[in-house]
């Protein structure tokens, strides 16, 4: 298996060198951009396992960048930015983002990150059998999603809370369990945050055919609605 390769878009080129020698002591091969309009034109090249995206860039912000290359690609996208208002990460989680991390930071910890979200989306995780529910079915091993037999693009975390709901359709899942098993447990995730991934996923699934993909059951969690189609 050759080494994952990500791309690193910031506009401080001392961070830039923090995270390329910070990754490659991980095993992970990396290219640059210093600015979002660049970093866009790298990234739909689709060349990489994830892109590491500064919020705050010059010519094109990352949330501009993040939304422009969700129209094409579910490349894993994990945000940095200086900035630490919850109405960023929720803004960057809803465009489709995987995660966050802000600065300052530790390097440590950031490639800890950026392996965790390697992991869920590449096929290093056992592949699975189609899991079959109505219209709807995935194969999260392979990160395949269809509604009526049609391709429907999710990002990784998206993925896994589908995932993680199709194991037991009928079973309602609590939201502390929903965010430890998705997220990872001890990782500070707010309501807002999650509740970014199951509107994205919903409109995504809805979009695709099937208007009643997961059901809130109040005050308990969530499990799989019916999933008939429109």
């Amino acid at each position: 298996m050759t080494d994952p390769h990500i791309l690193i878009v910031d506009d401080d080129p001392q961070i830039r060198d923090v995270l390329r020698i910070a990754v490659k002591q991980a095993g992970i091969t990396s290219e640059e951009a210093g600015d979002g309009a660049e970093g866009l034109s790298k990234a739909q090249t689709g060349r990489f396992d994830l892109v590491v995206l500064d919020i705050g860039l010059p010519r094109m912000d990352g949330l501009q960048v993040c939304r422009d290359l969700r129209k094409t690609s579910a490349v894993p996208v994990l945000f940095l930015t200086a900035r630490s208002d919850e109405i960023d990460r929720v803004v960057g989680f809803e465009l489709g983002g995987d995660d966050y991390v802000t600065k300052p930071f530790s390097p440590r910890e950031l490639v800890a990150r950026i392996r965790a979200i390697l992991k869920r989306s590449s096929g290093d995780r056992p592949t699975e059998a189609m899991r079959v529910h109505g219209v709807l079915e995935i194969d999260a091993g392979r990160h395949v999603c269809r509604v009526h037999g049609g391709s429907v693009t999710l990002t990784a975390r998206e993925m896994d809370i589908l995932n993680l709901l199709m194991t037991h359709p009928s079973k309602v899942v609590p939201r502390p369990t929903l965010v430890d098993q998705v997220y990872g447990v001890g990782v500070g995730v707010s309501d807002r945050t999650l509740d970014s991934h199951l509107r994205n996923l919903r409109n995504k699934l809805r979009e695709a055919g099937c208007e009643d993909a997961i059901d809130t059951v109040h005050g308990i969690g969530l499990r799989m609605g019916a999933c008939q189609g429109a």
